[in-house]
């Protein structure tokens, strides 16, 4: 069946947005600004402030819910019912370990890709389906059968071979050069952030599946709670001492430095608040695109996602191509196809529900088979 014209407009929102949300948090950390002129870092120096940008990437997603309460109230003043709009019963708290395991997962996340390339960061996520394939077993009683196995081997595959990649031919031609020690660092974070993520889609599944919370509303409250909390450790972040760079103190977190930075270069503030803005469009989209459409679409989408950030990087110079990202991107997007059941294997017919993360009362494709990816938030939550 051909798209219309408004499922076409949602598939390359969602593309576009979850583009930017990457790209646009990478481009700031590349941008020098002076900090305040009475603190610290008074001279031009690098932005580099991921606990800072998470809170941002959360007021993007507690946008979501401001903009459900305004949909939901408009429906009850017109008269009209709100009944597809999900359960409104439920306490918010439901969500707030589900929101920490996002904190936790996106901080870590925005810590890597400081340290690494922005297409292998999109990349690594993928690391999240083999986590949350284990913990599902242990924790939700699932079964992994042999195609889901084979589907997981082709990931770790794809995702040693990204790895790879980065450690063998480091790129030092490129706008981003860093050392081999610091892109396995940035690299071992992303995988382990993707840990927290599949635990953070663990939880929801155990405790929020099949309540019926609409998706925009439990990603806005998951964004409130990470950005209160993580707003309010940004204060003892402060005072953290990490060490010394020419005698001035390096700080754990010194949001105060980040936001004069953003008030002294307008690079540095455009894409800040484009990563805050893309966020909060990608879920609505991201959104759509299951409902109208399937999640096995949405899935296609993401992955298209990581080509273009991929192709913009080595566009704009900030890396150089390595055919051995392209071989294990290939892999891993295989593997993650086959975990899915979007491809068949014919002598393995027998079908096991994989968790579902990608909606908290299901998402379904043609075929009403659970698709495994990631959560509203993370699709970059971007992370």
């Amino acid at each position: 069946m051909a798209w219309t014209n408004y499922q076409l407009a949602l598939a390359l929102g969602m593309v576009v947005t979850g583009s930017i949300n990457t790209l646009a948090t990478k481009w700031a950390d590349l941008q020098d600004a002076p900090g305040c002129a009475t603190g610290d870092h008074p001279q031009s120096h690098p932005f580099s402030h991921p606990f800072l940008q998470a809170v941002g990437m959360f007021i993007g997603e507690f946008s979501c819910l401001i903009a459900f309460k305004v949909l939901w109230f408009s429906k009850k003043v017109r008269g009209r019912s709100t009944d597809d709009m999900g359960n409104q019963n439920f306490s918010p708290f439901l969500l707030f370990i589900p929101a920490m395991c996002d904190m936790t997962g996106t901080s870590l996340m925005y810590v890597g890709l400081t340290l690494t390339y922005a297409s292998s960061f999109q990349m690594l996520r993928g690391a999240v389906i083999v986590f949350t394939a284990l913990l599902s077993v242990a924790f939700l009683q699932r079964v992994i059968t042999s195609k889901m196995w084979s589907g997981i081997v082709c990931v770790i595959i794809g995702l040693v071979l990204v790895g790879l990649s980065d450690i063998l031919f480091p790129d030092e031609s490129g706008t981003e050069s860093y050392s081999k020690n610091e892109l396995i660092t940035g690299d071992l974070i992303i995988i382990i952030a993707q840990i927290v993520a599949a635990t953070q889609m663990v939880v929801e599944e155990k405790f929020v599946s099949g309540r019926d919370i609409n998706p925009l509303q439990a990603v806005g409250w998951e964004g409130f709670f990470g950005m209160t909390t993580l707003g309010t450790l940004l204060i003892p972040m402060y005072f953290i001492i990490t060490g010394h760079n020419n005698g001035v103190p390096t700080r754990l977190e010194d949001s105060i430095d980040g936001l004069c930075q953003l008030g002294n270069n307008w690079r540095v503030a455009l894409g800040t608040f484009g990563s805050v803005a893309s966020i909060a469009f990608f879920n609505f989209f991201g959104i759509s695109v299951t409902k109208e459409l399937s999640a096995t679409t949405r899935m296609v989408l993401d992955s298209i996602r990581t080509v273009v950030i991929w192709a913009v990087s080595l566009a704009l110079r900030w890396q150089s191509f390595q055919y051995l990202q392209v071989i294990g991107f290939v892999i891993l997007i295989f593997g993650t196809a086959v975990y899915n059941n979007i491809f068949r294997i014919p002598c393995i017919e027998k079908k096991v529900h994989p968790i579902n993360s990608s909606d908290y009362g299901g998402d379904y494709d043609e075929e009403s088979q659970p698709i495994l990816g990631e959560t509203e938030a993370d699709m970059e939550k971007d992370n």
